[in-house]
């Protein structure tokens, strides 16, 4: 596996290390709330001056902090969140889409869901489609996207040979699809099959289980 090596890697695994530390990771914590001069911060401590500014000074190293000279007594400095300190430090990295296509056995179930919530999160397009598609969309997926604000009544499954492009970002949904294509560079979801089971509970599952996935996706992808 080849470990990227670009500069915004390199400055958020900086960031990781920085706030390994417990006493900096609490700095960053007060500092959320607003700017704090060093006094300030060593009496909400309880640590030594020599001490904090060794974490004051690894905080700005590591673009999480910037100091700022005080108007009003120009002996005294801030610390606050330098701007953009915490954007990328969620695990994850981000790409470039023309088009979602969640792909599951049937295309009767999750990956009709997963189309249908993706095209509520994002603006990059979606499809979905079956590797061998239903006769129709299964009634718990139709009941439980009505009972979210969504309607899937009006589709039908779809054949993933047909419906695939080269340029699609592959988002398998069910383990059959996924170990039935072997080789197949995109995304894997391990989501429980609300068939095996067909109760209302089960769909309700598969439904956040999809939902959550999908919040968590859609600010890592931009328009291709």
């Amino acid at each position: 596996m080849n470990i990227e090596q670009t500069d915004d890697f390199q400055a958020r695994v900086a960031k990781h290390a920085a706030l390994a530390d417990p006493a900096r990771l609490r700095i960053v914590d007060l500092l959320t709330l607003g700017d704090l001069s060093p006094t300030e911060l060593q009496s909400e401590l309880g640590m030594p001056s020599n001490l904090l500014s060794h974490h004051l000074r690894t905080l700005e190293d590591a673009g999480l902090a910037t100091r700022h000279r005080s108007e009003a007594d120009r002996r005294r400095s801030y610390f606050r969140l330098a701007p953009g300190a915490l954007d990328g430090l969620v695990p994850g990295h981000e790409h470039g889409a023309r088009r979602i296509l969640f792909v599951c056995t049937r295309n009767s179930a999750r990956s009709q869901l997963a189309a249908a919530l993706w095209q509520r999160a994002s603006d990059i397009p979606a499809s979905s489609a079956g590797t061998h598609p239903a006769p129709r969309i299964a009634q718990g997926a139709i009941d439980v996207a009505r009972r979210h604000g969504l309607e899937l009544a009006e589709l039908a499954p779809r054949q993933l040979d047909r419906e695939a492009a080269g340029e699609d970002l592959v988002v398998t949904v069910c383990d059959n699809a996924h170990e039935e294509l072997p080789g197949l560079r995109g995304i894997h979801w391990s989501i429980p099959d609300p068939l095996r089971l067909n109760t209302q509970e089960a769909f309700e599952d598969a439904f956040i289980d999809i939902s959550h996935r999908i919040n968590d996706l859609a600010p890592r992808l931009h328009a291709a």
